[in-house]
């Protein structure tokens, strides 16, 4: 984990040297949080499997051989997959036949991969490209990183969740990764309903930093073809605080923390600034413990 960390104290600087812009905590609750169910949590492991499936080589995630995160969804049917996991993350598409949805998964960072540190590093807002992402409104701007990281892979992605679809005969598709992988998968989300109208997409997300400004979470939170939005955050994790609000950056609705006690909370409305919800837990880098970011999330750890 030591790129990871070198990779904070970077962001701390920044935060650091930013204070003075930064709105002071307010710990209110807007809605009431609720506790997560046992059955609502186990829910939520095949996306777990498949997002920590999401760091496997790509040729192991075609042949649907990669050891336990592979087998944590055994039905799964694999169509397509790339990337190198550095200049381009990995990423796979098949359907799963039990939950009878496309599965899209993107490799979270992977801390020994300098450039997809880098990549979580440029912070700068920017508007989506309008090829990817047509029609879209010129005030939603997201991280220009996590934007470029997406367009990497988007046009072969998009490919193959048009062909799942039609094989299998199915509009559903759920959108899953880690870190890095969900931010790109939250694109995804976006990305996808753009060039398939028929598309009614389910995302899950795990130790999701923030991806665009107000007005992208908006959209995210407004648009139908978004069905549901999940991001789940560990305990102490500090990337899901990451980049700061002052800087512009909100997460949408949809957030699960898990608790210390190993309890799950689901925190209504945006960015929740409840002491049980990551904001008001996690007030800052400093408070936070990267040992928490890679789960477990139910049992499942993020890596290959």
């Amino acid at each position: 984990m030591a790129s990871l960390r070198l990779w904070l104290s970077a962001v701390t600087a920044l935060l650091v040297a930013s204070a003075s812009l930064a709105a002071p905590a307010v710990h209110t609750k807007r809605q009431s949080i609720t506790s997560v169910s046992q059955s609502q949590i186990d829910s939520y492991t095949p996306s777990a499997w498949y997002a920590a499936a999401g760091y496997c080589e790509a040729s192991a995630t075609l042949a649907w051989n990669c050891g336990t995160n592979c087998q944590g969804n055994p039905s799964f049917k694999p169509i397509a997959s790339g990337g190198d996991g550095s200049d381009v993350q990995f990423w796979f598409v098949g359907y799963d036949p039990t939950l009878q949805t496309v599965v899209v998964s993107i490799q979270g960072t992977k801390p020994s991969a300098i450039i997809p540190l880098i990549t979580d590093g440029d912070i700068e807002l920017v508007n989506l490209d309008s090829t990817l992402f047509p029609g879209l409104d010129s005030s939603i701007e997201a991280h220009k990183g996590f934007a470029d990281a997406h367009a990497d892979s988007a046009t072969d992605v998009l490919a193959a969740v048009q062909q799942t679809m039609s094989l299998f005969n199915t509009s559903d598709v759920l959108v899953t990764g880690h870190s890095l992988g969900a931010a790109i998968s939250l694109l995804h989300s976006v990305y996808i309903p753009l060039h398939v109208p028929s598309a009614k997409v389910t995302f899950v997300g795990y130790g999701l930093p923030r991806v665009g400004n107000q007005q992208f979470a908006d959209y995210v939170d407004a648009h139908d073809a978004i069905t549901s939005v999940t991001h789940i955050n560990n305990k102490e994790d500090p990337i899901p605080i990451l980049p700061g609000r002052f800087l512009g950056f909100h997460h949408p609705s949809g957030e699960i923390h898990i608790q210390d006690s190993g309890a799950w909370l689901a925190c209504p409305g945006q960015d929740n600034t409840d002491s049980e919800c990551i904001v008001g837990d996690v007030s800052s880098i400093f408070d936070g413990d990267e040992s928490d970011h890679d789960g477990p999330y139910n049992g499942v750890d993020m890596n290959c």
